[in-house]
């Protein structure tokens, strides 16, 4: 690997496990105490959840992670005989595609009709039980995706040292 993109790749690494942690919280908890409420009380939560992510510091992770890999990748790209260079490709595309891009074509949408919804009406509380089942799936995947790309980086990283 370039020395110069040892840290940045740690970096991208890093960024990449926090948001699979984040993820894999609301995998494992925050959906299944979101589905045994009241289905009102369920759409609310989620609602604020989908405002209060909307904050400098998550979306700087988020978003900072792909954009970094995606440069990284190019860079990879372009010296693909360097030592971890094809770990750090696979890594990125397992980031960019497997969280980023899914969070913004399934993810995204799915928390726009959330929002929308009236958290009383019978069309709310049927849009619910599809978003559980839907919005949870694809967190699934950018779950996997995420935690997937943090180890492919790190054993392109440690190919290394």
């Amino acid at each position: 690997m370039i020395a110069l993109l040892k840290l940045p790749v740690l970096i991208a690494a890093v960024g990449a496990f926090i948001i699979g942690g984040v993820f894999y919280g609301f995998s494992t908890f925050v959906m299944q105490a979101l589905a045994r409420v009241p289905v009102p009380e369920g759409i609310r939560a989620m609602q604020a959840i989908n405002i209060t992510v909307i904050n400098p510091l998550f979306l700087g992770i988020f978003i900072g992670t792909a954009l970094l890999l995606f440069g990284l990748a190019i860079v990879a790209g372009l010296n693909p005989g360097q030592p971890g260079a094809l770990y750090v490709i696979a890594g990125a595309a397992l980031y960019v595609l497997g969280c980023f891009a899914v969070t913004m074509v399934c993810n995204v949408p799915l928390n726009n009709a959330i929002a929308a919804a009236d958290p009383a009406s019978a069309d709310g509380a049927a849009l619910w039980a599809r978003y559980l089942r839907d919005w949870v799936f694809w967190n699934h995947v950018r779950t996997a995706a995420s935690l997937a790309g943090a180890v492919v980086l790190v054993l392109g990283w440690s190919q290394s040292r």
